[in-house]
């Protein structure tokens, strides 16, 4: 497939060009079983194989299984990348997860709660281009340069959001990263399009695709004081409602102000939650 000339980059994601790619454009990268919807896979697939130029690291801070990582991979494999994917994960899953996520996706069921074996063999096609980091991201470091594109996928608690963003965002490239904050829309995580709208100055929503997903321009790195004074653990639910409805209007341009409406009436109907687990959908 041969890889169109990108005239503005910016421009180009507004259009939602992913949205034109036929499913089969993924490849192998279908075979591997995963959370996001449709349309997410092929903005995976399209960020790697058709906006990254290879300035810095592909990161993925929430791999589970694979199936973010595959989409990713095979659109790298597609641009001739060379800079390596790196997939952070737990690696783990419960009983509940894998018979409600993976074997309803044809995973043979096994022992355990360890799916890092799983997850190197369902992106094996791939290697040696994907680095794994086994951990709890939240308390981990980042020593591998530039990061062009950050698909946050793992801001399940209000601090794993603020320590992720203090660890990943002072690596990005002004002006050629993308963040992809994979739950921004999502009802159970009002931290996380509120910890944007805190970093306004700092990055711009230049795309969407459904279901959750909020697609970011860095056009300045936030500085450790910007870093900090984002950081929405400290916030109570009236400081948290505010920074969501400055949210609402900060994404209204993309027609997302009724989700974060509904975000906010989540908030509303879970007071105090800060873990998404907590909260119950009103």
């Amino acid at each position: 497939m041969d890889r169109p000339a990108l005239i503005d980059r910016t421009d180009a994601l507004s259009a939602r060009p992913w949205r034109r790619l036929l499913e089969r454009a993924l490849g192998a990268a279908r075979d591997v079983p995963t959370m996001l919807s449709t349309e997410e896979q092929k903005l995976y697939y399209w960020l790697a194989g058709f906006w990254a130029e290879g300035a810095g690291a592909i990161v993925d801070l929430g791999c589970f299984a694979g199936g973010s990582t595959a989409r990713l991979a095979e659109g790298r494999r597609v641009a001739g990348l060379v800079p390596p994917i790196h997939a952070f994960d737990r690696f783990t899953a419960d009983a509940r997860t894998k018979e409600a996520i993976l074997y309803r996706q044809g995973v043979t069921p096994f022992e355990g709660d360890d799916i890092l074996p799983l997850a190197q063999a369902a992106l094996a096609p791939w290697a040696p281009g994907i680095v794994f980091h086994r951990g709890e991201i939240d308390r981990m470091d980042w020593q591998g340069g530039a990061i062009e594109v950050l698909v946050m996928d793992a801001s399940k608690t209000v601090e794993s959001g603020d320590a992720m963003a203090a660890t990943f965002f002072p690596h990005l490239v002004p002006g050629g990263s993308l963040v992809v904050q994979q739950d921004c829309l999502h009802w159970s995580q009002p931290w996380l399009p509120a910890q944007m709208e805190r970093l306004g100055g700092c990055f711009r929503p230049v795309g969407h695709a459904p279901r959750d997903t909020v697609v970011f321009l860095c056009e300045r790195v936030p500085g450790a004081q910007e870093l900090e004074a984002a950081r929405i653990a400290p916030f109570d639910d009236a400081a948290l409602d505010a920074s969501l409805a400055a949210a609402g209007a900060w994404l209204a341009p993309l027609g997302l102000a009724g989700r974060i409406e509904q975000t906010r009436a989540s908030l509303a109907a879970n007071p105090g939650k800060r873990r998404a687990f907590q909260f119950v959908k009103p």
